[in-house]
């Protein structure tokens, strides 16, 4: 566990020198203010309202122990399994299996399912997708990836204004080319390290989760069950907004073209292995 958050710390860590790395090449004193304050507004919006803002992007609907009664007892058993406070539980109405935990911290933080990972997964199986969730909301994984995204969406801005930045700053005047080459690759390589974060928060999740639920066997299965309909059943939510995939316990998108080799989810089959050794 400590690996992953060193792991974690050193990513997040290049996230924000690379930050610091393309303003200071092309947008100079002013642009750099711009841009931090930007990413700033932006932090905040993420952080108070990210979880309200994706939960109601799926219109996700919130149960309780009388409208949902087996699913609600469930997540119960499992917070307090994993000491944590009851978390809001949400369901969407959509036929691809998937799931995933939003909020700034576990006092604030909510899970949700689709009916179609409810439909193909056994008990012993939701149980492990759900305690999976809920090692995100215990590892305050949910923040950690607002904050990446967030602060790849700041890079990506400076990147595109960074001519309009420059441009006033005589001695801090780029070459065309190069900064050309900064817009193109800074963008990125933001990419390729938030999903760097994502992808070992997953494998870290995975772990936890099958501690939660004392069970990684089941785990293992859905992630075989849910990865196998996934591919197969769209879902269009996340396809219209893929900066919300990194939230889900499998890759919601189509994997074909570019978005297949920017996947936020290290492999299903490493996934599996790394559960089936816990057992032996």
């Amino acid at each position: 566990m400590l690996g992953n958050w060193l792991k974690t710390s050193i990513l997040m860590a290049g996230i924000v020198a690379l930050f610091g790395t393309v303003g200071a090449a092309l947008g100079g004193a002013g642009g750099m203010l711009i841009a931090l304050a930007i990413a700033a507004a932006m932090n905040a919006y993420a952080y108070w309202f990210s979880d309200t803002a994706v939960l109601k992007m799926y219109n996700a609907q919130e149960v309780d122990e009388s409208s949902a009664p087996q699913f609600y007892r469930m997540v119960r058993e499992l917070a307090q399994n994993a000491q944590l406070p009851m978390p809001k539980v949400y369901i969407i109405d959509e036929a691809q299996p998937n799931a995933f935990a939003t909020g700034r911290n576990p006092e604030h933080a909510a899970v949700a399912a689709t009916t179609g990972i409810m439909r193909i997964l056994s008990e012993r199986e939701l149980r492990g997708v759900m305690a999976h969730e809920l090692s995100h909301v215990k590892h305050r994984d949910t923040l950690i990836s607002t904050i990446s995204a967030t602060m790849a969406g700041a890079i990506s801005s400076i990147a595109q204004f960074g001519m309009l930045f420059s441009g006033g700053d005589r001695e801090r005047n780029v070459h065309p080319a190069v900064a050309l080459l900064i817009m193109i690759l800074a963008p990125i390589a933001a990419m390729l390290i938030q999903m760097a974060i994502s992808r070992s928060r997953e494998f870290e999740a995975d772990r936890a989760g099958a501690e939660i639920s004392g069970d990684p066997t089941s785990l293992a299965a859905a992630l075989k069950k849910i990865h196998d309909y996934a591919h197969q059943i769209p879902l269009e939510t996340a396809e219209q907004h893929p900066e919300t995939a990194q939230m889900m316990i499998i890759n919601p998108l189509s994997a074909g073209g570019i978005k297949g080799l920017f996947s936020t989810h290290p492999d299903t089959e490493e996934r599996i292995a790394r559960l089936m050794a816990m057992v032996h």
